[in-house]
Formats: structure tokens, sequence, C-alpha cells
């Protein structure tokens, strides 16, 4: 792949103002494009052209005109599929088989914001209550809340980046995309496919900033909605600094799985070593704590270790690869101390020692490791998997919620008493039974509880965010 030279993309056009910085390929090093930073005038310029679409013209384009442009969306990004694939390859070292399925995942995502569209309805009501109210009666309708400033991580540089701009072509709301510094050129390459496919050039601009300047725009009052998806630390801190606006949180976690006595140990162990360790654990519902119950313990943890022997860990071009490498230096650095604490602590790991190779960690199994230790209190975002035992299902229950985290969580188990227990107990926000909490398909509603976010993904619940409700109150004749 030639080095891409590219830079904000605002009101339909690519700025080039001489603010680079390089994105390298995070496996071998290799420069895979130059992008220009937005300064302060062309985040102004940004804002200034959202506000300016929100008041003249993107709230009014009606449904045949969304559903033409997401269809023609789906179709552009079915027809550069590959290409696609190969740029989140290169940038974010995601394997290639990961990286086509984003892709495909994307192109779903845009068809289902079709789906929905086909499915708006609004509400009429009785007003008459009170002797007041006889002879009225309300409409009530959703209207955009208004410009969308939308900030987006790199594992998922293009599927991540959709559910923020679909949810606003639905909504009629003009989007600022911040992408992250790792991935810039996927995200700009998505925005100018949604001007390709007739979205209203200044109702979405693609702006790599740098974060002071990021901040400025979530506390501009033009932006009415903030959704983030990233750490929880960053999420909470731009929230405290949003103001009056609607804010949306994505953020992170360290995924629990229960695995019960009566659980197939080959499909819980399967899947809990593709949960666990695909793409190097850098997914936010990636599995980090599995308890085990005592019973099975000892089997559950030889089946989990051949699984995990047989993931392959190489370049992420190879279509057979698992897993390649963390997307950084600094975040290699940041797991591999986190991992030496846990040793210090008495962990005991498989493979013993945990190897690593640069910036490439290689799957490790945890054993006996302090609830204390970060590998199992943060989100480790790195290939490796805590175990532990458990005699009781209140006590893994009680476990599973024992952390600040609440994203999704995953239950092995043939018993519909526990499965409706577990969904009734445990503080989530979707809980995966006989699944690996790494489980996710697009529309459905996604997100959690406690530190881990605030409000839900997917299309029809993403949209209840984006807008808001209007009554009309009519009195008949």
């Amino acid at each position: 792949m030639s080095v891409l030279e590219s830079g904000p993309w605002i009101g339909g056009e690519e700025v080039r103002t001489g603010h680079t910085e390089e994105v390298r390929d995070p496996y071998h090093g290799d420069v895979v494009g130059v992008v220009h930073l937005a300064g302060a005038d062309e985040v102004s310029r940004a804002l200034d052209l959202a506000d300016r679409a929100f008041r003249d013209r993107v709230a009014e384009l009606p449904l045949y005109k969304k559903i033409e442009i997401l269809e023609r969306a789906a179709q552009l990004l079915e027809e550069q599929k590959e290409s696609f694939t190969q740029l989140i390859v290169k940038e974010v070292a995601k394997p290639y088989s990961l990286a086509l399925g984003e892709v495909k995942r994307g192109i779903v995502n845009i068809k289902s914001a079709v789906a929905f569209l086909y499915q708006i309805r609004g509400e009429s009501l009785p007003l008459d209550f009170h002797p007041q109210a006889t002879g009225k009666w309300g409409v009530v309708r959703r209207f955009p809340v208004g410009p969308v400033l939308a900030i987006t991580p790199f594992n998922f540089p293009l599927n991540l980046a959709l559910h923020k701009i679909l949810p606003g072509v639905v909504a009629g709301t003009p989007i600022i995309l911040k992408p992250p510094p790792q991935a810039p050129l996927t995200a700009i390459r998505l925005g100018q496919l949604f001007i390709e496919a007739g979205w209203p050039p200044e109702a979405l601009s693609v702006v790599p900033t740098t974060n002071e300047l990021a901040e400025t725009m979530v506390r501009d009052e033009r932006i009415a909605l903030l959704t983030f998806t990233g750490s929880a630390k960053v999420g909470w801190y731009l929230k405290s600094i949003a103001g009056r606006k609607k804010v949306l949180l994505e953020l992170g976690g360290n995924a629990g799985v229960i695995v019960h006595e009566d659980a197939d140990l080959d499909q819980a162990a399967r899947k809990i070593a593709k949960g666990g360790f695909l793409y190097s654990g850098q997914i936010c519902i990636s599995v980090q704590r599995v308890f085990v119950h005592t019973s099975i313990y000892e089997p559950f943890r030889e089946k989990l270790k051949s699984f995990v022997a047989q993931l392959k860990v190489g370049d992420p071009q190879d279509p057979e690869t698992d897993l390649s490498c963390q997307v950084s230096d600094r975040e290699a650095d940041r797991a591999w101390a986190w991992i030496q604490e846990a040793l210090e602590a008495g962990a005991k790991p498989w493979p013993d020692p945990p190897k690593r190779e640069g910036r490439t960690l290689y799957p490790v199994i945890f054993e006996n490791v302090p609830e204390s230790a970060k590998i199992w209190d943060e989100e480790a975002f790195a290939p490796l998997v805590c175990l532990k035992p458990y005699q009781t299902f209140e006590e893994a229950l009680e476990g599973v919620n024992r952390t600040k985290y609440g994203l999704q969580a995953g239950v092995f188990t043939q018993n519909l008493s526990l499965a409706l227990q577990a969904f009734e107990t445990l503080q989530v926000g979707g809980v995966m039974i006989n699944e690996s909490p790494t489980f996710r398909v697009d529309p459905m509603p996604y997100g959690g509880i406690k530190a881990s976010g605030l409000g839900r993904e997917g299309i029809a619940y993403a949209y209840l965010e984006y807008t808001e409700p209007r009554l009309l109150v009519i009195k008949g004749m």
C-alpha cells in the first residue's frame, strides 16, 4: 500500500493544514500515511457548518432521500470492501479476517439503519383526563437535538464511526467526527464515502485534531450531543466539561464470565478463548474474568489451554492470524507492567513465564490473581484471561458484580432458572447466555452501567439519544 496523505474533511473539501503527523503500521512500523491535523480555524469552521446545516437543511431531508443516501453508502462500502479492510489492517494491526469482518458488519449496520427508517412512528394520545382538556388531543414526534460531536477509538475505526454517523443520518443531525490519532485515515475515507453517497457536505466533518482542540468542541454550546467511545477515565472527564448538552458514553469493562458445572465445556472454552484473545484483547467487551465451578475447574482449564494454544500470533496480513500486537509501545508497556505487577502479587501464569516480543504480547491465562491487581480490577485491553473457582452460583454472580464496570457478561449453563437469575442479578448492560460477553450484533442495544457508560448504541436506541420528543396539542372544533 502506498503512503497516503489526508487532511480534515470539512464542507465537502479536504484541508491541508501543514501540521502533519505520521500514521504507522503498529506491527511492521511502516508509514501508512500522513495526516494533516485541524487547527483552531478548521475546528471553528466545522462547528459553524454544523450549526448552519442544522438550521438550514439537514433536519428537513425527507425519508426517501435518507434511504437513498444510506443504500448508496452501503453499495459504496461493498465496492470498497477490500481497500477499507487493508487500511484497517495497516492502521491498527487488526488481523485481516477480523478487519474484513468489521467491514462486513459495517455494511449490515448501514442496512439496519435503512430498515429502521421504515419503522419510525409518532404517537397520538388522549388528553381529556381533566375537564379543561375536553376536546383536546395530542401528537408526539421526535425531532433531532442538534449538531453531534462524535469521538471514536482505534480498535474498530470503521464500525464504531458508523455507530455515530448512522443515527445522525436517520435523525437528521449534522455530525463532527473526531477520529483516533492511530486510525484517522479510515475515518476520513468513511466521511468521503458518505458525502459521495449524497449526505450534505456541510453536515459531516471529519476532524483529526489535538485533544486540546477536541475539548473546545466538547465545551462549545453549538454542540447538542456528545457521543464518545473510549476509556472510562477520558469519557467521564469529557462529561464533566460538556455543560448542558446530552452525553452518550460507551466506555470500557473487564467482562466477567461464569462457567457453571452443567456447561458444555468445549463450547465454553472455545468461545472464551476467542472472546479473550482475538485482536490481542483490544476489545472493550473482551473476556477478562472467568468464574469456573470447582467441580469442573481443572478440565475446563485444560480445555481452555488447548483452544488458546491453537490461536495464531503473527502478521495481521495473514488471513490465518488471530492476534498480532498492541496498538502502540505505550499500550504494550502498560499491559506488560500490569502483568508484572500481578506476578509479583502471586498470580500464576500459563505459559510460565509470559512472553513478549516488542509490541506483541502472547496469550496468557492467569490463576490466583488478587482482585486488587490491575489485570483483574481494571480494563486490561490485552491478551490475558484470569480464572477463579467458585462453589455456589450466587458466589459467582457476586464476583461478576464486584467491579466498578458493567458492560456485558456471559453465563454458560443449561439451567434456564439460573440463566434468568443471572439476567435479573448481573449489573451489566447485556447478559449473554452460552455465549461470550464479546458477542455483539450491531442493531442490538449496546452499552453499560456504572463506570462503563451512559445510554445505548444500536440504531433504534441511539436514535432516541439523537432526538427529543415534542408534543403538539390540538383542540377540536
